[in-house]
């Protein structure tokens, strides 16, 4: 008779994610994690199939707790919201965003999110292949700007670098660092995500 479990999905989903945190995903493995819960690697595969099993719980473990009610206002309003709050949730854990794209046809937390936002989209009267694009843009927003913040923030070394280049061969991109180590990281995230929803609006108006 097997043993009862002693161990939830949220154990080893809280497992696997602080071998992410401190190590970076290319890190996870089923024996990182069995070593992290103090366990064999074989006893872990009385509660997980494989790695991949594994990196679905921690999607959701991440995204599970994000509202996906839109809140009243214009639907640009409720698409910036639905974004913000993915950001939140996912920006402590930035070594976890390319999960979120392997998993998004698995992971229930990011099906209900996309379809939250398809929600809104078509609400707004996005149809066909534009409500396809609009989807793909926000999404790639998103992911781009978390990654960016992690790996190329505007505060780090390398904009620092650029904004010391030689003005006489890189002029535009020396002044364009300086001014950039002055951008707040919000601000970075609200003003490109405003250039999204306007390019959006003008998609809608049929402004192609």
């Amino acid at each position: 008779m097997p043993r009862p479990r002693s161990l939830t999905q949220d154990d080893l989903a809280a497992a696997a994610l602080a071998v992410i945190d401190r190590d970076g995903l290319a890190a996870l493995s089923m024996r990182a994690v069995a070593v992290r819960l103090g366990m064999g690697t074989m006893s872990l595969y009385r509660y997980v199939a494989d790695r991949e099993q594994l990196e679905g719980l921690v999607v959701e473990l991440v995204l599970s707790g994000v509202d996906v009610r839109p809140p009243h206002g214009s639907w640009t309003r409720q698409l910036t919201a639905l974004v913000e709050r993915v950001r939140a949730a996912v920006r402590a854990h930035p070594e976890v965003v390319p999960l979120t794209l392997t998993h998004r046809h698995t992971s229930l937390a990011v099906l209900r999110w996309s379809e939250a936002v398809l929600a809104v989209l078509a609400g707004a009267g996005f149809t066909g292949r534009h409500r396809v694009v609009a989807l793909r843009a926000l999404l790639g927003y998103l992911i781009g700007s978390i990654q960016m913040e992690h790996l190329g923030p505007l505060s780090g070394a390398g904009t620092a670098r650029m904004a010391e280049l030689p003005r006489e061969e890189f002029p535009l991109l020396a002044e364009t660092a300086v001014e950039g180590r002055r951008v707040p990281v919000a601000e970075e995230f609200g003003e490109g995500l405003a250039v999204m929803l306007a390019g959006l609006r003008a998609m809608a108006r049929g402004e192609e």
